[in-house]
Protein backbone atom coordinates (compact mmCIF):
# COMPACT_ATOMS: atom_id res chain seq x y z
CA UNK A 1 0.00 0.00 0.00
CA UNK A 2 0.76 3.39 -0.94
CA UNK A 3 1.08 6.02 2.30
CA UNK A 4 -1.81 8.72 1.68
CA UNK A 5 1.19 11.38 2.09
CA UNK A 6 3.12 9.90 -0.88
CA UNK A 7 -0.12 9.57 -2.81
CA UNK A 8 -1.35 13.40 -2.20
CA UNK A 9 2.42 14.09 -3.80
CA UNK A 10 2.09 11.93 -6.60
CA UNK A 11 -1.66 13.49 -7.52
CA UNK A 12 0.14 16.93 -7.55
CA UNK A 13 2.34 16.05 -10.05
CA UNK A 14 0.02 15.54 -12.64
CA UNK A 15 0.22 18.41 -14.22
CA UNK A 16 3.94 18.93 -14.45
CA UNK A 17 3.33 14.79 -16.14
CA UNK A 18 0.74 15.97 -18.46
CA UNK A 19 2.97 19.04 -19.60
CA UNK A 20 6.06 17.29 -19.83
CA UNK A 21 5.57 13.64 -20.07
CA UNK A 22 6.94 12.77 -23.55
CA UNK A 23 9.74 14.73 -22.13
CA UNK A 24 10.48 12.77 -19.02
CA UNK A 25 9.77 9.45 -21.16
CA UNK A 26 12.36 10.56 -23.44
CA UNK A 27 14.97 11.37 -21.03
CA UNK A 28 14.16 8.52 -18.82
CA UNK A 29 14.29 5.91 -22.56
CA UNK A 30 18.06 8.19 -23.04
CA UNK A 31 19.28 7.49 -19.83
CA UNK A 32 18.41 3.75 -19.29
CA UNK A 33 19.93 3.01 -23.00
CA UNK A 34 23.20 4.83 -21.89
CA UNK A 35 23.26 3.07 -18.73
CA UNK A 36 21.72 -0.47 -19.41
CA UNK A 37 22.49 -0.98 -22.93
CA UNK A 38 21.52 -4.98 -22.32
CA UNK A 39 17.74 -4.20 -21.91
CA UNK A 40 17.98 -2.21 -25.23
CA UNK A 41 16.63 -5.43 -26.71
CA UNK A 42 13.66 -5.73 -25.25
CA UNK A 43 12.46 -2.30 -27.27
CA UNK A 44 11.08 -1.87 -31.07
CA UNK A 45 13.82 0.62 -32.15
CA UNK A 46 11.79 1.83 -34.76
CA UNK A 47 8.99 2.76 -31.98
CA UNK A 48 11.73 4.73 -30.48
CA UNK A 49 12.93 6.39 -33.86
CA UNK A 50 9.60 7.44 -34.40
CA UNK A 51 8.45 8.80 -30.60
CA UNK A 52 5.54 6.14 -30.47
CA UNK A 53 6.70 4.62 -27.30
CA UNK A 54 8.02 7.73 -25.48
CA UNK A 55 4.50 9.09 -25.85
CA UNK A 56 2.71 5.68 -24.99
CA UNK A 57 5.02 5.52 -21.74
CA UNK A 58 4.24 9.19 -20.76
CA UNK A 59 0.37 8.53 -21.33
CA UNK A 60 0.88 5.78 -18.78
CA UNK A 61 2.76 7.05 -16.27
CA UNK A 62 -0.21 9.83 -16.23
CA UNK A 63 -2.58 7.51 -16.00
CA UNK A 64 -1.07 5.43 -12.94
CA UNK A 65 -0.45 8.83 -11.72
CA UNK A 66 -4.03 10.13 -11.88
CA UNK A 67 -5.66 7.18 -10.39
CA UNK A 68 -3.03 6.30 -8.04
CA UNK A 69 -5.73 5.98 -5.12
CA UNK A 70 -7.55 3.94 -6.95
CA UNK A 71 -5.66 1.62 -9.29
CA UNK A 72 -8.19 -0.90 -10.13
CA UNK A 73 -9.23 1.06 -12.78
CA UNK A 74 -5.86 0.45 -14.58
CA UNK A 75 -6.21 -3.48 -14.09
CA UNK A 76 -6.74 -3.62 -18.41
CA UNK A 77 -3.97 -2.11 -19.30
CA UNK A 78 -1.54 -3.26 -16.30
CA UNK A 79 -2.56 -6.75 -18.14
CA UNK A 80 -1.36 -6.12 -21.61
CA UNK A 81 1.48 -4.39 -20.27
CA UNK A 82 2.11 -7.88 -18.26
CA UNK A 83 1.30 -9.98 -21.21
CA UNK A 84 3.83 -7.65 -23.37
CA UNK A 85 6.80 -8.35 -20.82
CA UNK A 86 6.26 -12.30 -20.25
CA UNK A 87 6.43 -12.71 -23.88
CA UNK A 88 9.53 -10.49 -24.24
CA UNK A 89 10.90 -12.65 -21.47
CA UNK A 90 11.50 -9.47 -18.74
CA UNK A 91 11.83 -10.70 -15.47
CA UNK A 92 12.24 -9.35 -11.47
CA UNK A 93 15.53 -8.04 -11.72
CA UNK A 94 14.97 -5.83 -15.33
CA UNK A 95 12.49 -3.66 -12.73
CA UNK A 96 15.21 -2.04 -10.16
CA UNK A 97 16.91 -0.34 -13.55
CA UNK A 98 13.97 0.96 -15.05
CA UNK A 99 13.17 2.69 -11.75
CA UNK A 100 16.96 4.11 -11.37
CA UNK A 101 16.58 5.45 -14.20
CA UNK A 102 13.04 6.87 -13.77
CA UNK A 103 13.42 8.53 -11.05
CA UNK A 104 17.38 9.53 -12.35
CA UNK A 105 15.01 11.41 -15.13
CA UNK A 106 12.24 12.28 -12.84
CA UNK A 107 15.16 14.57 -10.64
CA UNK A 108 17.11 16.10 -14.17
CA UNK A 109 13.89 17.34 -15.58
CA UNK A 110 12.58 18.83 -12.28
CA UNK A 111 15.63 20.10 -11.25
CA UNK A 112 15.39 22.10 -8.14
CA UNK A 113 11.71 21.22 -7.97
CA UNK A 114 12.76 17.62 -7.23
CA UNK A 115 12.41 17.61 -3.50
CA UNK A 116 12.93 14.72 -1.49
CA UNK A 117 9.31 14.30 -0.77
CA UNK A 118 8.95 13.93 -4.52
CA UNK A 119 11.60 11.40 -5.37
CA UNK A 120 10.69 9.71 -2.13
CA UNK A 121 6.82 9.51 -3.39
CA UNK A 122 7.67 8.51 -6.84
CA UNK A 123 10.03 5.85 -5.36
CA UNK A 124 7.44 4.08 -3.60
CA UNK A 125 4.93 4.49 -6.36
CA UNK A 126 7.24 2.94 -8.63
CA UNK A 127 7.73 -0.12 -6.05
CA UNK A 128 4.14 -0.80 -5.61
CA UNK A 129 3.54 -1.06 -9.55
CA UNK A 130 6.52 -2.89 -9.91
CA UNK A 131 5.41 -5.52 -7.89
CA UNK A 132 1.89 -5.33 -9.05
CA UNK A 133 3.73 -6.56 -12.87
CA UNK A 134 6.62 -8.84 -11.12
CA UNK A 135 3.62 -10.94 -9.56
CA UNK A 136 1.62 -10.93 -12.40
CA UNK A 137 4.37 -11.75 -14.82
CA UNK A 138 5.17 -14.62 -12.39
CA UNK A 139 2.01 -16.12 -13.07
CA UNK A 140 2.19 -16.01 -16.65
CA UNK A 141 5.24 -17.41 -16.83
CA UNK A 142 3.88 -20.70 -14.79
CA UNK A 143 0.55 -20.97 -17.21
CA UNK A 144 3.46 -21.12 -19.72
CA UNK A 145 5.00 -23.92 -18.13
CA UNK A 146 1.47 -25.54 -17.56
CA UNK A 147 -0.11 -24.74 -20.61
CA UNK A 148 2.30 -25.31 -23.14
CA UNK A 149 4.89 -27.01 -21.91
CA UNK A 150 7.46 -24.63 -22.03
CA UNK A 151 9.02 -20.91 -20.83
CA UNK A 152 11.32 -18.52 -22.75
CA UNK A 153 12.34 -19.48 -26.01
CA UNK A 154 12.35 -22.89 -27.81
CA UNK A 155 13.90 -23.72 -31.26
CA UNK A 156 11.50 -23.45 -34.06
CA UNK A 157 11.61 -25.05 -37.56
CA UNK A 158 9.94 -23.47 -40.54
CA UNK A 159 8.28 -26.40 -42.18
CA UNK A 160 6.21 -24.39 -45.19
CA UNK A 161 5.89 -20.66 -46.03
CA UNK A 162 3.84 -18.73 -48.44
CA UNK A 163 2.79 -15.37 -50.03
CA UNK A 164 -0.35 -14.25 -48.86
CA UNK A 165 -0.07 -10.67 -50.94
CA UNK A 166 2.65 -8.64 -52.10
CA UNK A 167 3.55 -7.46 -49.19
CA UNK A 168 2.38 -10.45 -46.44
CA UNK A 169 4.19 -13.59 -46.11
CA UNK A 170 3.06 -16.90 -44.02
CA UNK A 171 5.47 -18.99 -41.66
CA UNK A 172 4.03 -22.23 -40.33
CA UNK A 173 6.30 -23.40 -37.01
CA UNK A 174 6.63 -26.44 -35.66
CA UNK A 175 8.72 -27.63 -32.66
CA UNK A 176 12.34 -28.62 -33.15
CA UNK A 177 12.35 -31.43 -30.34
CA UNK A 178 8.70 -32.86 -32.02
CA UNK A 179 6.08 -31.91 -28.86
CA UNK A 180 2.65 -30.95 -29.44
CA UNK A 181 1.58 -27.74 -29.42
CA UNK A 182 -1.15 -27.15 -26.72
CA UNK A 183 -3.82 -25.00 -28.18
CA UNK A 184 -3.64 -21.47 -27.90
CA UNK A 185 -5.97 -18.64 -27.60
CA UNK A 186 -7.66 -17.22 -31.12
CA UNK A 187 -6.23 -13.68 -31.31
CA UNK A 188 -2.57 -14.28 -29.22
CA UNK A 189 0.69 -13.50 -31.01
CA UNK A 190 3.80 -14.99 -29.79
CA UNK A 191 7.26 -13.81 -30.24
CA UNK A 192 9.97 -14.10 -32.52
CA UNK A 193 13.66 -14.16 -31.74
CA UNK A 194 15.91 -13.50 -34.72
CA UNK A 195 19.98 -12.73 -34.89
CA UNK A 196 19.98 -10.60 -38.38
CA UNK A 197 24.18 -10.32 -37.73
CA UNK A 198 23.46 -7.14 -35.64
CA UNK A 199 22.23 -9.32 -32.43
CA UNK A 200 19.31 -10.41 -31.40
CA UNK A 201 15.72 -8.94 -32.01
CA UNK A 202 12.31 -9.71 -30.48
CA UNK A 203 8.94 -9.10 -32.19
CA UNK A 204 5.74 -10.07 -31.41
CA UNK A 205 3.48 -11.74 -34.25
CA UNK A 206 0.04 -12.71 -34.33
CA UNK A 207 -0.99 -16.21 -34.17
CA UNK A 208 -2.75 -16.11 -37.64
CA UNK A 209 -4.05 -20.00 -37.64
CA UNK A 210 -7.14 -22.11 -36.08
CA UNK A 211 -5.96 -23.20 -32.14
CA UNK A 212 -4.91 -26.62 -31.64
CA UNK A 213 -3.87 -26.87 -35.20
CA UNK A 214 -0.30 -29.28 -35.32
CA UNK A 215 1.73 -25.94 -36.61
CA UNK A 216 1.57 -22.04 -35.54
CA UNK A 217 1.26 -19.56 -38.41
CA UNK A 218 2.38 -16.18 -38.03
CA UNK A 219 1.73 -13.85 -40.97
CA UNK A 220 4.33 -11.46 -41.73
CA UNK A 221 4.34 -7.82 -43.48
CA UNK A 222 7.05 -6.47 -44.30
CA UNK A 223 7.36 -3.04 -43.15
CA UNK A 224 8.66 -0.86 -45.33
CA UNK A 225 9.89 2.95 -44.36
CA UNK A 226 7.73 5.64 -45.53
CA UNK A 227 9.85 7.98 -45.66
CA UNK A 228 13.81 8.03 -46.66
CA UNK A 229 15.24 8.98 -43.78
CA UNK A 230 13.89 5.88 -41.59
CA UNK A 231 15.32 1.97 -42.09
CA UNK A 232 12.79 -0.55 -43.17
CA UNK A 233 11.35 -2.93 -41.14
CA UNK A 234 14.14 -4.81 -39.44
CA UNK A 235 13.07 -8.53 -38.21
CA UNK A 236 10.44 -8.28 -41.10
CA UNK A 237 12.84 -7.58 -43.62
CA UNK A 238 15.01 -10.56 -42.12
CA UNK A 239 12.35 -12.82 -41.87
CA UNK A 240 11.47 -12.35 -45.35
CA UNK A 241 14.75 -12.14 -47.03
CA UNK A 242 16.55 -14.58 -45.29
CA UNK A 243 13.85 -17.45 -43.36
CA UNK A 244 13.22 -19.85 -45.78
CA UNK A 245 11.57 -23.81 -45.53
CA UNK A 246 14.00 -25.97 -43.27
CA UNK A 247 15.37 -23.13 -41.23
CA UNK A 248 15.16 -22.67 -37.30
CA UNK A 249 13.47 -19.43 -35.33
CA UNK A 250 13.24 -19.03 -31.38
CA UNK A 251 9.33 -18.77 -30.40
CA UNK A 252 7.94 -17.86 -27.08
CA UNK A 253 4.59 -18.96 -25.87
CA UNK A 254 1.66 -17.25 -27.07
CA UNK A 255 0.97 -14.29 -24.94
CA UNK A 256 -1.88 -11.39 -24.79
CA UNK A 257 -5.14 -10.57 -23.26
CA UNK A 258 -6.95 -9.36 -27.18
CA UNK A 259 -8.53 -12.63 -27.67
CA UNK A 260 -12.21 -14.24 -29.12
CA UNK A 261 -14.49 -13.93 -25.59
CA UNK A 262 -17.66 -13.93 -27.41
CA UNK A 263 -20.19 -16.43 -26.56
CA UNK A 264 -21.66 -18.59 -29.21
CA UNK A 265 -25.02 -17.20 -28.77
CA UNK A 266 -23.87 -13.73 -29.40
CA UNK A 267 -23.30 -11.81 -33.17
CA UNK A 268 -19.79 -11.16 -33.88
CA UNK A 269 -18.37 -7.80 -36.12
CA UNK A 270 -14.43 -8.80 -36.73
CA UNK A 271 -13.33 -5.17 -39.03
CA UNK A 272 -9.58 -5.75 -40.03
CA UNK A 273 -7.22 -2.95 -41.67
CA UNK A 274 -4.11 -4.46 -43.33
CA UNK A 275 -2.25 -7.07 -41.44
CA UNK A 276 -4.77 -6.59 -38.52
CA UNK A 277 -6.83 -9.16 -40.57
CA UNK A 278 -3.77 -11.67 -38.80
CA UNK A 279 -5.62 -12.12 -35.06
CA UNK A 280 -9.27 -11.59 -36.12
CA UNK A 281 -8.39 -14.41 -39.25
CA UNK A 282 -7.81 -16.67 -36.03
CA UNK A 283 -11.00 -15.37 -34.06
CA UNK A 284 -13.14 -16.29 -37.17
CA UNK A 285 -11.41 -20.02 -37.51
CA UNK A 286 -12.37 -20.36 -33.83
CA UNK A 287 -15.88 -18.80 -34.00
CA UNK A 288 -16.76 -21.10 -36.73
CA UNK A 289 -14.99 -24.50 -35.84
CA UNK A 290 -17.48 -24.00 -32.92
CA UNK A 291 -20.10 -24.85 -35.16
CA UNK A 292 -21.94 -21.57 -34.15
CA UNK A 293 -25.12 -20.48 -36.08
CA UNK A 294 -24.80 -16.89 -35.28
CA UNK A 295 -24.33 -14.62 -37.16
CA UNK A 296 -20.52 -13.37 -37.93
CA UNK A 297 -19.48 -10.97 -39.90
CA UNK A 298 -15.76 -10.28 -41.00
CA UNK A 299 -15.09 -6.10 -42.46
CA UNK A 300 -11.62 -6.66 -44.23
CA UNK A 301 -10.18 -3.10 -45.25
CA UNK A 302 -7.38 -3.14 -47.83
CA UNK A 303 -5.56 -0.55 -49.81
CA UNK A 304 -6.30 -2.58 -52.97
CA UNK A 305 -6.34 -6.23 -54.45
CA UNK A 306 -2.58 -6.66 -54.03
CA UNK A 307 -2.18 -5.89 -50.49
CA UNK A 308 -5.39 -8.14 -49.96
CA UNK A 309 -4.44 -11.23 -47.87
CA UNK A 310 -6.10 -14.70 -47.17
CA UNK A 311 -8.55 -13.83 -50.14
CA UNK A 312 -8.64 -18.07 -51.21
CA UNK A 313 -8.70 -18.93 -47.31
CA UNK A 314 -11.63 -16.61 -46.34
CA UNK A 315 -13.53 -17.04 -49.21
CA UNK A 316 -13.41 -21.13 -48.43
CA UNK A 317 -14.54 -20.13 -45.05
CA UNK A 318 -17.67 -18.36 -46.64
CA UNK A 319 -18.15 -20.80 -48.99
CA UNK A 320 -18.58 -23.69 -46.17
CA UNK A 321 -20.23 -21.42 -43.63
CA UNK A 322 -23.53 -19.72 -44.57
CA UNK A 323 -23.83 -17.49 -41.12
CA UNK A 324 -20.91 -15.74 -42.54
CA UNK A 325 -20.72 -12.51 -44.30
CA UNK A 326 -17.38 -11.03 -45.78
CA UNK A 327 -17.05 -7.44 -47.09
CA UNK A 328 -14.39 -6.31 -49.04
CA UNK A 329 -13.64 -2.63 -48.74
CA UNK A 330 -10.84 -0.81 -50.71
CA UNK A 331 -9.68 2.67 -50.13
CA UNK A 332 -7.54 2.85 -53.18
CA UNK A 333 -8.73 0.11 -55.50
CA UNK A 334 -6.76 0.06 -58.74
CA UNK A 335 -8.20 -0.83 -62.35
CA UNK A 336 -7.65 -4.60 -62.27
CA UNK A 337 -9.61 -4.52 -59.15
CA UNK A 338 -12.48 -3.03 -60.44
CA UNK A 339 -12.20 -5.01 -63.58
CA UNK A 340 -12.32 -8.20 -61.48
CA UNK A 341 -15.06 -7.01 -59.25
CA UNK A 342 -12.91 -7.74 -56.37
CA UNK A 343 -14.30 -5.66 -53.11
CA UNK A 344 -17.93 -4.56 -52.22
CA UNK A 345 -17.35 -1.16 -51.81
CA UNK A 346 -14.66 1.78 -52.01
CA UNK A 347 -13.49 4.16 -49.86
CA UNK A 348 -12.20 4.30 -45.38
CA UNK A 349 -15.08 2.40 -43.69
CA UNK A 350 -17.75 5.14 -42.60
CA UNK A 351 -21.08 5.90 -41.43
CA UNK A 352 -23.07 4.18 -43.76
CA UNK A 353 -21.19 0.51 -43.80
CA UNK A 354 -21.54 1.15 -39.83
CA UNK A 355 -25.18 1.60 -39.61
CA UNK A 356 -25.83 -1.55 -41.52
CA UNK A 357 -23.61 -3.67 -38.73
CA UNK A 358 -25.99 -5.68 -35.64
CA UNK A 359 -25.91 -3.47 -33.23
CA UNK A 360 -25.99 -6.26 -30.78
CA UNK A 361 -22.79 -7.76 -31.87
CA UNK A 362 -19.32 -7.59 -30.32
CA UNK A 363 -17.24 -5.81 -32.13
CA UNK A 364 -13.09 -6.33 -32.45
CA UNK A 365 -11.07 -4.21 -34.39
CA UNK A 366 -7.16 -4.34 -35.50
CA UNK A 367 -5.27 -1.94 -37.83
CA UNK A 368 -3.94 0.79 -38.09
CA UNK A 369 -4.21 3.04 -35.41
CA UNK A 370 -5.98 5.86 -37.19
CA UNK A 371 -8.06 3.29 -38.65
CA UNK A 372 -9.12 2.00 -35.41
CA UNK A 373 -9.93 5.54 -33.71
CA UNK A 374 -12.00 6.21 -36.49
CA UNK A 375 -13.86 2.64 -36.34
CA UNK A 376 -14.37 3.28 -32.54
CA UNK A 377 -15.52 6.70 -33.12
CA UNK A 378 -18.16 5.54 -35.74
CA UNK A 379 -19.26 2.74 -33.79
CA UNK A 380 -19.67 4.33 -30.72
CA UNK A 381 -21.80 7.70 -32.17
CA UNK A 382 -23.71 4.68 -33.53
CA UNK A 383 -25.03 3.36 -30.23
CA UNK A 384 -22.55 0.91 -29.89
CA UNK A 385 -21.50 0.28 -26.33
CA UNK A 386 -17.99 0.47 -25.32
CA UNK A 387 -18.31 -3.01 -23.60
CA UNK A 388 -18.96 -4.85 -26.93
CA UNK A 389 -16.02 -3.15 -28.86
CA UNK A 390 -12.38 -4.98 -28.34
CA UNK A 391 -9.14 -3.70 -29.96
CA UNK A 392 -5.27 -4.63 -30.44
CA UNK A 393 -2.96 -1.78 -31.74
CA UNK A 394 0.48 -3.60 -33.49
CA UNK A 395 3.35 -1.71 -31.23
CA UNK A 396 2.93 0.60 -28.09
CA UNK A 397 -0.85 1.03 -27.01
CA UNK A 398 -3.22 3.79 -27.99
CA UNK A 399 -6.45 5.03 -26.67
CA UNK A 400 -9.06 5.11 -29.02
CA UNK A 401 -10.74 7.34 -27.17
CA UNK A 402 -8.68 10.10 -27.23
Amino acid sequence: MIKPDSIAVIKATVPVLQEHGEALTRLFYQRMFENNPEVKVFFNQAHQQAGTQQRALAAAVCAYAENIDNPAVLADAVELIAQKHASLGIQAEHYPIVGQNLLAAIKELLGDAATDEIIDAWAEAYQALATIFINREKEIYQHHEIQHGWQGFKAFKVVNSQQESNSIRSFYLQPEDGTALLPHQAGQYITVKVDNGNGQQLRNYSLSNLPGSDTYRISVKRETARETTQPDGVVSSFLHEHINDGDTIWLAPPCGEFVLRSNDDTPVVLIAGGVGITPLLAMLHQRLSSKSETATTLIQAAVNGDVHAFRDEINSLKTENPQLSWHVRYSEPNEQDRQQGSFDSEGLIDNELVNSLDAAADYYLCGPVAMMKQCYQLLTQAGIPATQIFSEAFGPAHSLQS
